[in-house]
């Protein structure tokens, strides 16, 4: 056995004994060892993806686990990848989650809550590793199904979780029955299930066979990432759900999205037509920058964050769909480059993401509040936890020297050194990518400004926001672990320039190495563009340094004398002066009116005695999911009309039903010979 071996074994037996543990054991120390268990898996699964990014594959087969099929496992860099970074978060939440277990939140340290989380960081771990349809679809079920459950924890006290579960519950089974669809059609064009056979097979799919699989899988794993128009689960569920849930659905679940369309797109299928990529990229943009506006104008903490993984799963999406189009194009290099920076950023986002989660989580637990317009006055009462969010938010916005900014700085420079692929539709696709990109990055910048300011550094607007207190060492050290996480990818990116041309190699886009790199820099193997992080870090801690000192010098020289400010008569600003965060975002609303179509309403009362006197004016700014709205509203309407009106086929009759049966048979025979 190898080292990818024993560490699957060791996660696999990690995942069962936590959930016994989880169901067994006693309150007092159920969440420490079913914790505890979930850690295991998450670093077996961190340690076998670690091992296939150093070049090291491994694959079994186990004939009698699943009837018929039987399972095949086989890890290469991709999945290695994806591995590594699933094992990564859960390790760190899993260390959060046994102090926010034992804080006092009931639900989240019940039996079932305890036992399914070490099966659903399994799922996260093994469905990379899935080699034939029928393993991969097996997996793919379980971790929606033990996620769905996670999200539910919390469904007695709040009806919105019942409700956000049902819309996980319906679109992720959709999404299923779309994958299940198109790998059943490639299986059965390609001659066999095993990721091997439709490898051999795919050149004999007819193009509209090949064109059709990839729609109905990308669809299916775009729903998964929660791209538009198929996000309508993802801001319902990531807020409700326990937080540590949200983090590892938000940084490790979606990404699995990104691997299955790299997945089944370049390896499996070959890379195929242009226009399957230029509907990646058109897609990703797209949720790229629908994402950040919501994520701008909401004002519950985890529902902004939920909406900022939209954007930067589409910025991860636009990656992507620029590999495939550049490929198309006839330049392996620079595809190579943009699968490497969208591979990067799924890295970076897990670590920003999986941080700010837990943050918020932090000030929930402490508060009992998500909504910013009730918050305030963090910073002094929760030092540690606004740091934290500090460092996440940093990341999030893209600027140097958060760890977000390198990936998205070699996502431009993939996509400024594609303007020279000939072709009108790079000429065209290319500069409307890069302009939602640097727009995505601008509207990041607001909401996270608006998200640290209102809700951490402003006056508390609450009692408890008032009353809050720093969260327990354990959760503050699974935080501390995604914090070094984040500073290590900031300042040392190079360090994954071998992994991530393995990952790239491992997808069979490209053998040519994006990037080369070492603990000081990141070059660009194809262009002489370069970036080193860590001299860049140096230079803006010694010119703070400077800075403060030279303040501080010139103050000591000249004299000062205290005096009240001049107030205006109006004394001290209370709370109510100051920005919220729906305040905060009005001028944004007001730009973008046209796109989010907000609802407002104004609601006068009068006095009983006389019209003309004013008792109460209540005002009302709501900015629905205008794609929600338009979308799913409609189609929910026809459904529920369909099935009012297919009631009326329960005619109670046998007779009646047999006939149904037979008539249904008889269409299928029908159909089959037409196939055939």
């Amino acid at each position: 056995m190898n080292t990818i071996s024993t560490a699957l074994a060791v996660s696999g037996a990690g995942a069962l004994t936590g959930a016994a543990a989880g169901l067994g054991l006693p309150a007092r120390i159920r969440s420490w060892i079913a914790g505890a268990l979930t850690a295991v898996v998450g670093a077996a699964g961190l340690a076998a993806g670690a091992s296939a990014l150093t070049g090291r594959t491994w694959s079994a087969s186990f004939p009698s686990l699943l009837p018929l099929a039987g399972v095949r496992l086989r890890v290469d860099a991709l999945s290695g990848l994806f591995m590594a970074v699933a094992g990564a978060v859960v390790v760190a939440v899993a260390v959060y989650g046994i102090g926010y277990a034992r804080g006092g939140h009931g639900p989240v340290a019940s039996r079932p809550a305890q036992a399914v989380l070490p099966l659903f960081a399994a799922t996260l771990v093994l469905v990379p590793a899935a080699s034939s349809v029928s393993t991969f679809l097996l997996l793919w079920e379980l971790m929606a199904l033990t996620s769905l459950l996670l999200v539910l924890v919390e469904h007695a006290e709040r009806s919105t979780v019942r409700s956000a579960g049902i819309w996980y519950a319906v679109m992720t089974h959709l999404g299923l029955v779309l994958l299940l669809t198109g790998l059943a059609l490639f299986a059965a064009k390609a001659g066999g299930e095993s990721f091997d056979a439709l490898r051999a097979g795919a050149h004999l799919l007819s193009p509209t066979v090949r064109g059709l699989v990839f729609v109905l899988c990308f669809a299916a794993f775009a729903s998964k990432a929660g791209a538009v128009p198929l996000h309508a689960w993802l801001p319902r569920a990531h807020p409700e759900a326990p937080s540590q849930v949200s983090a590892l659905m938000s940084a490790a679940m979606v990404n699995l999205g990104v691997y299955g369309t790299v997945r089944v797109g370049f390896d499996l299928l070959g890379a195929g037509s242009r226009w399957w990529w230029l509907t990646v990229l058109v897609t990703g943009a797209a949720s790229a920058v629908y994402g950040i506006l919501q994520a701008t104008l909401a004002t519950d903490l985890k529902r902004l964050l939920a909406y900022s993984t939209c954007e930067n799963l589409g910025l991860v999406f636009v990656g992507v769909g620029a590999a495939g189009l550049f490929h198309a194009g006839g330049d392996p290099a620079l595809a190579g480059l943009a699968l490497a920076a969208a591979l990067l950023h799924v890295v970076n986002h897990a670590g920003f993401k999986a941080l700010g989660f837990t943050a918020a989580g932090s000030v929930l637990r402490a508060t009992g509040e998500r909504n910013l317009d009730r918050l305030g006055g963090l910073r002094a009462k929760m030092p540690a936890t606004a740091s934290l969010f500090a460092l996440a938010a940093l990341g999030a916005v893209a600027l140097p020297p958060g760890n977000g900014f390198v990936s998205e700085w070699l996502l431009l420079q993939s996509l400024i050194h594609g303007l020279a692929v000939p072709g009108l539709t790079t000429a065209i696709v290319l500069p409307l990518a890069v302009a939602a990109i640097a727009l995505s990055a601008g509207l990041a910048a607001a909401a996270f400004v608006k998200a640290l300011g209102v809700g951490f550094f402003a006056r508390p607007r609450s009692p408890q926001a008032t009353g809050a207190t720093e969260s327990p060492a354990l959760m503050l050290t699974g935080m501390g672990l995604l914090a070094a996480a984040c500073a290590a990818l900031a300042l040392v990116p190079g360090v994954l320039a071998d992994p991530l041309a393995r990952a790239v190699a491992a997808s069979r886009l490209t053998g040519i190495p994006p990037l080369t790199g070492g603990e000081l820099r990141l070059r660009l193997t194809d262009t002489s563009a370069a970036y080193a992080p860590l001299w860049l870090a140096a230079a803006l801690v010694v010119s703070l340094v400077l800075a403060g000192a030279g303040q501080r010098a010139w103050r000591r020289r000249s004299r000062r004398r205290a005096a009240k400010l001049w107030d205006c008569g109006g004394g001290q600003p209370t709370p109510r002066m100051a920005y919220t965060a729906t305040s905060f975002a009005e001028p944004l609303q007001r730009v973008f009116d046209d796109v989010l179509a907000p609802e407002q309403d104004v609601n006068v009362t009068h006095v009983r005695e006389s019209i003309y006197l004013v008792e109460r004016v209540r005002y009302t700014n709501r900015v629905p999911d205008r794609i929600e709205h338009r979308l799913y509203t409609p189609l929910l309407a026809l459904f529920a009309e369909v099935g009012s009106r297919a009631r009326r086929l329960a005619a109670g009759s046998v007779h009646v039903y047999l006939g149904y049966g037979f008539v249904g048979v008889v269409a299928l025979l029908g159909v089959l010979t037409v196939l055939k």
